[in-house]
């Protein structure tokens, strides 16, 4: 159905008199409801059309357009002399980084606990976290040997692709 034949079915269906229609075809879902929301048929009109595209032609440009990620809030920092001593006292720690886009777990569930906590000794095989991308859930291993030191990320968070998650102190 066309542009003209759509545009057409629905002033035929006001002029009708008949207050909701729905028609479902293969490719088509149109629910028209005419009329005031009392009930009562006044002589404005209201139309309302829903459609739920099945496979059209435009399916591969809209999904060629870049999703955007909502970007967590990142705090002020007042003082840079602060923030570069903060950099120095962390350039002796390896970052464990996130290796995609997803939503940052520390336990395996609500009920168990955390992975890794701060100052626990880990080894290069021991899931740290969890990051749920899709409904999958991947487990992410330390791939380092050493102690957590710091904790960068805040449980059920969105993260980035190479964001920094965990500082290791390494052994």
């Amino acid at each position: 159905m066309d542009y003209k034949e759509l545009k057409e079915f629905i002033k035929s269906v006001a002029k009708s008199g008949v207050s909701e229609i729905d028609l479902k075809t293969d490719d088509l879902k149109l629910n028209i409801k005419v009329g005031s929301k009392d009930g009562k048929v006044h002589t404005h009109t209201e139309t309302v059309i829903q459609q739920i595209p099945v496979a059209t032609t435009m399916a591969p440009q809209m999904m060629q357009q870049p999703i955007q990620q909502q970007q967590p809030i990142q705090p002020v920092v007042e003082n840079k002399a602060s923030e570069k001593e903060k950099e120095d006292d962390n350039s002796k720690y390896i970052a464990i980084k996130a290796p995609m886009v997803g939503t940052f777990y520390r336990k395996p569930s609500p009920d168990k606990d955390n992975f890794a906590n701060v100052g626990d000794n880990i080894k290069e095989d021991s899931v740290v976290c969890i990051i749920e991308a899709m409904k999958l859930f991947n487990e992410i291993e330390a791939e380092i040997t050493g102690k957590v030191v710091k904790i960068l990320v805040e449980d059920a968070t969105p993260v980035e692709f190479g964001q920094e998650l965990f500082l290791v102190e390494p052994n």
